[in-house]
């Protein structure tokens, strides 16, 4: 005891304690490589003003890995190598960190008022709660309480550089695969060691936050617009966050919000920085070249609108190179008229797999990959045939952000499935992260390092020359080993949300043995049924101050469906091909017989009757309730929705009558004057035609005692009209 006050005597009287400046404090770290985790750490650094120094760049790792799980020997040498400039320096101290899995949150000045509070010590090592690597160490360490850290981790150290580097230099010979973490054990469980250098380490996490086993102690509260850290168990607000070990996805999820990348009145500070405007490099010709892959991998509803999207794409075309692979024979005919499309808009045309090439999805993802490296592309931009890029500037969007994974956020419309995973479980599978939500519901926007991503992301091509993502794996699917191949390499994923990039079609029902599949899509896929099949001044009929035209008493006419919708349905019934003939007697509905028989088809015989009572429900019924106010019935009950079809040889009109309805919808289905000649409907108590008729436009009007009506002669062509009878 004596011995040891005496050194720590000696110590204070060699050291004598005074206030410590900024300009007395450098940061120092090893590297090898600049990863994504190594510009985050200079990102932090720089961000609130500390002066560092980088050693090692350019240098091979002779562990084997940048993840320092073997090796650690070298970074000591390399420290000693460059800390001999500083070794009789007793004034300035020396922080030493990791640099791929470390962020600084807090200011110098924050940080050198904490160390004081640690004085007499002069070197102060961050704490955790394993003993590493030599679990029987653990009972040689000095007992702790019990919201304390007890073991050390050599992560993270400061202290005086002549201090330093005494301890660097203790041991003659360190060879590059030693342990580091050990070697600094050692030294600090020596009792004399210790003493000598006054060594302790920082149990209480002021300045060190080691997350391994500890993520679950850790909040982000705001104080002063920024997000810090907070430690609940020790009470205190570290300043220099590691994600040793396992901890690195804890690490990336604060990453997010932490050293002020976002900040919750600015919001995202770090989408503004290092960014890439491809608008001031006015000859296009010199823009980054992309290669668009395109993935069929399964039968895939609207996949016209899909191709056309990408058509769309507000970029040069002549700089977009295409890579297709179509894994569904349904699909080959479409394909196959795009690929000349795209051929037409003279992109670059690199390679296409069908179906019978005997190539699987993780193959041809992976040829993706091998053609952008061969042919030197600047990017590879992944589009699976479930995602619609409804934006057409997405692509110059995520150029912008300049990161070497980025993935526009996509939803299901009105689900909360995306494309991308906030976390992922021990099993490595999906887990929902505590931000989730706030993302997809776009209350937190910016840029998120996420650990999965699929379906739509854009690959640097820089990133492609050092590095080859992997997608082949017999008991993975393949984006999830893409994304397993990123994380182990320690390369980030991002998600970006600042703008509504698209969406996400649900192919998981689509029945490709209906004549027209997408005509049942509604359920599944209402946004995407309703843009291809809802007339798009429809809506503007339901505009508080619209009036809708009224070519005769108590009938109203409106903008319903699309010319794309009314051929389907057309080509439905012809397909379909069984007309009732006109027929009084008629099996098909109560009482088998039909007193004012048409030639026409049911709803019910197609399979189509549960969606048209959804189609009258969600857009016929708002408009009933604007034009004859004060009758309400929901949902709208309809027995009888059938396509009609009217011809010269056949039946051409249809004598005088009332309908079996409260209201009745007439649909027109094809050009009065293109297909046929003649028709329209006449409601005989008011003398009043309607023969001018509109496809896709629907009258309205009442079925029963006011409003008798007849079909008027087709004189030449086919007819097609879609009636419903409503609430009978």
């Amino acid at each position: 005891m004596i011995e040891q006050l005496f050194v720590l005597l000696l110590v204070g009287f060699t050291y004598p304690i005074r206030a410590i400046s900024k300009d007395d404090l450098l940061v120092v770290s090893v590297a090898t490589n600049e990863t994504d985790g190594y510009h985050r750490f200079i990102r932090s650094l720089n961000v609130y003003g500390y002066k560092y120094e980088i050693y090692g760049l350019g240098q091979s790792w002779k562990g084997g890995n940048i993840k320092y799980t073997s090796g650690g020997g070298q970074k000591i040498n390399i420290l000693r190598e460059n800390l001999v400039r500083y070794k009789d320096d007793k004034t300035k101290l020396i922080l030493f960190s990791d640099a791929y899995d470390v962020i600084f949150t807090q200011s110098p000045e924050v940080l050198l008022k904490k160390f004081e509070t640690l004085q007499p010590a002069r070197v102060v090592f961050g704490a955790e709660d394993f003993c590493w690597p030599d679990q029987n160490l653990q009972y040689d360490y000095p007992l702790v309480e019990s919201n304390e850290k007890r073991f050390l981790n050599s992560g993270g150290f400061i202290g005086y550089a002549s201090d330093i580097y005494e301890i660097i230099s203790s041991k003659e010979k360190i060879d590059d695969d030693d342990d580091d973490q050990l070697f600094y054990t050692k030294i600090f469980l020596d009792e004399t060691t210790r003493t000598k250098w006054s060594i302790v380490l920082d149990k209480r996490a002021d300045i060190f936050m080691n997350l391994n086993g500890a993520a679950d102690e850790i909040e982000i509260p705001v104080r002063d617009d920024e997000v810090y850290v907070h430690n609940s168990w020790t009470d205190s607000n570290p300043i220099v966050i590691h994600g040793n070990g396992p901890a690195k996805k804890a690490l990336n999820y604060l990453s997010n919000y932490i050293a002020r990348v976002w900040l919750p009145t600015s919001g995202c500070l770090q989408c503004r920085e290092n960014v890439i405007n491809l608008t001031k490099i006015e000859d296009q010709q010199q823009w980054p070249l992309v290669y668009i892959a395109v993935f069929i991998e399964y039968p895939t509803p609207f996949l016209r609108e899909y191709f056309e999207k990408i058509l769309n794409l507000t970029y040069p075309k002549n700089r977009l190179a295409v890579f297709i692979h179509n894994q569904v024979e349904y699909h080959k005919n479409l394909t196959e008229q795009y690929m000349t499309k795209f051929k037409e808009n003279k992109y670059k045309f690199v390679k296409y797999f069908n179906y019978d090439d005997d190539i699987t999805e993780g193959e041809a993802r992976q040829q993706a990959i091998t053609e952008c490296q061969e042919d030197k592309c600047d990017y590879l931009f992944v589009i699976d045939s479930i995602v619609h890029i409804d934006n057409p500037d997405t692509l110059i969007k995520l150029i912008s952000l300049n990161r070497t994974v980025i993935a526009p956020m996509l939803l299901r419309p009105e689900k909360t499935w995306s494309n991308f995973w906030g976390d992922y479980a021990e099993d490595g599978f999906y887990k929902r992260s505590p931000d989730y939500m706030d993302i997809i519901n776009y209350q937190k926007i910016g840029l998120f390092n996420v650990p999965h991503v699929a379906h739509c992301y854009l690959i640097n091509g820089t990133f492609l020359k050092t590095f080859t993502p992997k997608y082949i794996d017999a008991t993975t699917d393949p984006d999830l080993t893409f994304c397993q191949s990123l994380r182990a390499a320690e390369y980030f994923i991002y998600l970006n949300n600042e703008i509504n990039y698209g969406h996400l079609i649900d192919p998981d029902n689509f029945n490709t043995s209906l004549i027209l599949p997408e005509l049942y899509e509604i359920f599944n896929n209402p946004k995407d049924w309703k843009d291809r099949y809802i007339h798009p001044d429809y809506y503007k009929s339901l505009e508080p101050n619209s009036t809708l035209q009224q070519p005769c008493p108590d009938v109203f006419w409106f903008p319903f469906l699309t010319n794309q919708f009314t051929q389907d349905l057309i080509y439905l019934m012809e397909k379909f091909n069984q007309w009732s003939g006109s027929s009084h007697a008629d099996r098909r509905i109560s009482g088998g017989y039909e007193n004012v028989p048409t030639d026409d088809i049911h709803m019910t015989q197609v399979d189509y009757n549960d969606h048209w009572l959804y189609i009258l429900q969600e857009f016929i019924q708002p408009i009933q309730q604007k034009v004859y106010s004060g009758y309400y019935s929901d949902p709208p009950k309809a027995l009888l929705n059938f396509v009609v079809r009217y011809m010269p040889e056949y039946q051409y009109k249809l004598r005088p009558h009332h309908d079996a309805s409260t209201y009745t919808i007439n649909i027109a289905l094809n050009d009065v004057g293109k297909d046929y000649e003649g028709g329209g409907c006449r409601f005989i108590r008011y003398n009043c035609t309607v023969d001018s008729t509109r496809r896709g436009w629907t009258l309205i009007h009442p079925g029963r005692l006011t409003h008798l009506h007849e079909g008027l002669p087709t004189l030449k062509g086919k007819r097609y009209i879609m009636v419903s009878f409503i609430d009978p």
